[in-house]
């Protein structure tokens, strides 16, 4: 026996010194990789959010089980791993004293139980996980796959090894339990003493090898199981819980970032010569980039509810992180001889970049972001959608029609398990594109001049801005009609009417049906007229950042001078800018929107609906007051208000679909696929209501359009009407 032992104590640690010597090194070269990345700001401030949300993300699961059968079997194969950890020490433990059990806890029946319950679990987990990959099997359903594009075999690689780690643990905890030595002889583990069962007519001396080479093939299959996690896309499972924890933690999406530079926001007055603007190569991405590359776990949760995805364009935000991870990796000894530097911003390691094999040479200089003009955005042009990228010197990696096709709806981002910050890296290459390599679509140039040198996007001049104020039948207070320097106390909200709510003549029906509530409900407010300006978010989505910044300082500058505090706007939009990227410039302002007002008043009875519409009513959740910003109650509250029946869209809420305006998206033309807006009208018109709700003048403009181009069509959509929920409120109170 005791020369068994030593067998078995000699080929256990030889099998995980030496498997774990591939190991270590993959993992320092990983750890290497990821800090050569350039500096990422304020990744580590607020500790208390931050384990916050490693308590809810990664132990609780909470992003994960939006999903429920995907969700719960990923919950029971993490907690699986979490609780068979403790079999880890048993195993090895195993390996110098024949009954070793671990202190205090090691013979307590509920912790065998426990061990044999979740090793149990990991088995319905991983069979839970078979059948959905089999029932979305990408070579069947093609695009609609969400798998579509992800390393399928390697998946079912990795379930293979799972398996295999749940019998071997049986096999030698059985054998144990039949040889006397096992840890919980007095019950609890009940799969063990099943399989023992099994085992048990084989003899004595057959179970003592059973147990010494189940002992062995656990060794051998959890470490090569952690190597296969570190050279495959399963590295996710531990570049994830990092990701989670420097992963930004605002409330809802939050503010596009700033461009930064050695730690402090870009002077876009007098910027440095090695400023960076936006990122056009790999090299260029943060630390935190390389970490959100290699957490990507290819589940494909962004890519089925992308707009862009669904509407057959190029842009799927799984595919572009997983080009981006396998351009970091393919020019990773660059990336690391260049020390986080690009040429001509920093010194190099020359004789690591004179080392540099050709195949790497080439990648290096492919060029980033370029057109794929005809293609069919197959395996030819770089995509091979079963896995990996394609190569080629000419061929450049990111194809820019699909960068262009994002409208930033931020679903890939609240869907994204692992806190993936996929708008941020889009925002930033388009910041390349406009600022450094000024190309993008030529639609946008009619949208930068017209915000330059008119101050809003339809290039209207700036005295019409309260056209508006004549159509009304009562009086609007103009922020310097009466020579006032600042607002007014008495001034309850200062209406930012917004470009759209001023020039767009169905958002001036808004603005004006906003401002009557108001004045009916007792609140005194007042405009800026002529002084207001476009805050910019169209600019700073296109990638125009130095734009963004001219006008919204010039803002901020007003804002600030007149003592501006309170402002409830009709635009999400201009909600979203106001409220959270205003900030960066030193704008802090109290912002609403009109539906979270107009509902407090209607709960405060200054406004009550007296007459409910009879028709069918479906509500619209823009983006950028939903999923941007976390406002869904308020809207529905009042649409519930003034309408007898009210009925959800099958995508609402947070998995509420584009209307396809964002991004900037509004300016340019849908030149692939179905049009976004069609595919969201046509879903609101089946639910069969006759007025579709909106809170947006994007969407109000969208899905008119999307709604008239069915009504042109024979019997298709009759009576059914777009509508700003101001307005449902509105006629609901007159009446």
């Amino acid at each position: 026996m005791e020369s068994d032992m030593v067998l078995r104590l000699v080929v256990g640690l030889a099998l995980t010194f030496g498997i774990l010597a591939f190991a270590g090194r993959r993992m320092a070269f990983l750890v290497k990789l990821a800090r050569s990345g350039k500096p990422a700001v304020g990744r580590l401030t607020d500790p208390t959010a931050r384990v916050e949300a490693e308590a809810v993300e990664v132990l609780g699961q909470k992003k994960l089980l939006k999903w429920t059968i995907p969700g719960i079997a990923h919950v029971f194969a993490f907690w699986g791993f979490l609780v068979l950890g403790a079999t880890i020490l048993e195993v090895y433990g195993a390996l110098f004293i024949p009954d070793f059990a671990i202190p205090v806890v090691g013979h307590w029946s509920l912790v065998g139980f426990l061990e044999d319950l979740f090793g149990l679990l990991v088995l319905v987990g991983i069979t839970i996980f078979a059948i959905l990959r089999l029932r979305n099997n990408p070579e069947v359903k093609g695009r609609w796959s969400r798998f579509f594009g992800s390393h399928t075999s390697g998946a079912w690689i990795i379930l293979f090894m799972i398996f295999n780690v749940v019998w071997t643990l049986f096999l030698y905890r059985a054998a144990q339990y039949n040889t006397g030595v096992f840890p919980f002889m007095d019950g609890g583990a009940f799969v063990t003493e099943i399989v023992a069962g099994w085992l048990e007519p084989l003899g004595e001396t057959a179970n003592e090898w059973l147990e010494t080479i189940g002992i062995w093939l656990q060794i051998a299959v959890v470490l090569l199981f952690l190597l296969i996690v570190l050279h495959s896309k399963h590295l996710h499972i531990g570049a994830a819980p990092i990701n989670v924890f420097t992963s930004r933690r605002p409330d809802a999406l939050g503010p596009l970032l700033p461009m930064m530079y050695n730690g402090e926001p870009l002077n876009f007055e007098d910027p440095p010569e090695d400023a960076l603007f936006g990122k056009g190569h790999i090299a260029e991405f943060t630390w935190k980039g390389y970490v959100d590359f290699m957490a990507c776990t290819e589940c494909g949760r962004c890519q089925s509810q992308c707009p862009a995805w669904n509407t057959e364009k190029p842009l799927s935000p799984k595919l572009m992180i997983m080009n981006l991870r396998d351009t970091m990796f393919a020019q990773s000894d660059y990336l690391l001889a260049a020390k986080g530097k690009h040429p001509g911003l920093g010194e190099f390691d020359e004789a690591a970049l004179n080392s540099l094999s050709p195949e790497v040479r080439a990648e290096v200089e492919r060029p980033f972001i370029g057109s794929r003009e005809g293609s069919d955005h197959s395996a030819e042009d770089g995509y091979t959608f079963d896995g990996h990228r394609t190569t080629g010197a000419d061929l450049p990696i990111i194809d820019e029609e699909a960068l262009w096709n994002c409208t930033t709806c931020g679903a890939c981002v609240n869907q994204c398990p692992v806190d993936i910050e996929h708008i941020d890296h889009f925002i930033d290459m388009r910041r390349n594109q406009v600022m450094i390599a000024s190309d993008f679509p030529s639609e946008l140039n009619g949208l930068f001049k017209n915000l330059e040198n008119k101050g809003n996007p339809w290039g209207m001049n700036a005295s019409d801005r309260n056209a508006w104020i004549e159509e009304v039948d009562f009086e609007v207070a103009v922020f310097g009609a009466n020579g006032e320097d600042t607002i007014p106390a008495d001034v309850d909200y200062l209406f930012w009417v917004g470009c759209a709510g001023a020039f767009e003549d169905r958002a001036k029906r808004t603005t004006k049906n906003v401002a009557e509530l108001m004045n009916i409900a007792g609140v005194k407010f007042m405009v800026l007229g002529e002084g207001e300006t476009c805050t910019g978010d169209p600019a700073r989505r296109a990638g125009n950042e130095f734009l963004f910044q001219m006008q919204a300082a010039q803002n901020v500058e007003v804002l600030n001078e007149i003592k501006a505090t309170k402002i409830v706007v009709t635009c999400p939009h201009c909600l979203n800018t106001l409220k959270r990227e205003y900030p960066q410039l030193g704008g802090n302002y109290e912002v609403v929107h009109h539906t979270e007002l107009l509902n407090d008043l209607v709960k405060a009875g200054r406004l009550t609906p007296v007459n409910k519409i009879d028709k069918t009513v479906t509500y619209h959740d823009p983006c950028y007051l939903g999923r941007h910003n976390k406002v869904y109650v308020p809207p529905r509250e009042l649409v519930k208000a003034t309408a007898d029946t009210t009925v959800e869209m099958e995508r609402s809420g947070d998995r509420s679909f584009c209307c396809g305006a964002g991004g900037a998206r509004m300016w340019m033309e849908e030149k692939i696929g179905t049009r976004i807006n069609q595919n969201r009208g046509d879903e609101a018109i089946a639910t069969g209501a006759k007025r579709i709700a909106v809170a947006c003048p994007f969407c109000s403009v969208m899905l008119n359009d999307a709604v008239t181009s069915r009504q042109q069509e024979e019997g298709r959509a009759v009576g059914v009407e777009v509508v700003d929920v101001s307005t449902l409120l509105l006629n609901a109170t007159k009446a």
